[in-house]
């Protein structure tokens, strides 16, 4: 078991790498279970906060007012290189240290929230193109409590739905993607 941030993005990265890769061109316009994101859409979110949360690591600036358009070239050769820069800027000395952020955030935390996004929206990507995903168990884990912890202000800030009903006997990961507002049984209209 690893209590390193590093370790758990790293872990995290290696399970969002194939979902990433298994995505085809002609499902970019497909509904994911995030109402507000296409696939598309929601690749550019994911892209941009790996590499915006790189910069936070670095106590650097990160401008999240605009998403750009990620998705041109070799892309999923790119978001395997970023995400590995994501891993080394949180493994640098100091790095999980102090605070960071506009929001002025433990770095740990921050560190937790492009964990988050590299598991649940991975989720969300793998749902949204019939792709199985199993996230990294540690990493569940640790973002149980982050999600117990800043869940009501992640809902006043409409960064999670309500909680949603976790089914009967739910695995670790349903119950945390029922906590973020998703249906863990959601699959796209047919």
């Amino acid at each position: 078991m690893t209590d390193k941030i590093s370790d758990l993005l790293e872990a995290a990265a290696a399970h969002a790498e194939p979902v990433v890769r298994g995505v085809d061109d002609r499902q970019l316009g497909a509904a994911t279970p995030c109402a507000d994101y296409d696939v598309r859409d929601l690749l550019n979110h994911l892209f941009h906060v790996v590499v915006g949360f790189q910069a936070l690591a670095a106590r650097e600036e990160a401008d999240f007012s605009h998403t750009p358009d990620y998705l041109a070239g070799e892309w999923r050769d790119r978001f395997a290189a970023e995400t590995k820069l994501l891993v080394e800027a949180w493994a640098a000395p100091g790095a999980e240290e102090g605070t960071t952020g506009a929001m002025n955030l433990p770095a740990r935390t921050v560190a937790a929230i492009v964990l988050l996004d590299l598991t649940v929206h991975v989720w969300d990507l793998a749902r949204a193109t019939g792709q199985d995903f199993a996230p990294d168990e540690e990493g569940v884990g640790a973002l149980a409590a982050l999600v117990a912890r800043m869940g009501p202000t992640a809902r006043q800030m409409q960064m999670f739905g309500d909680p949603f009903p976790a089914p009967q006997g739910a695995t670790p990961f349903e119950e945390l993607l029922a906590s973020t507002g998703r249906n863990p049984h959601w699959t796209p209209n047919p």
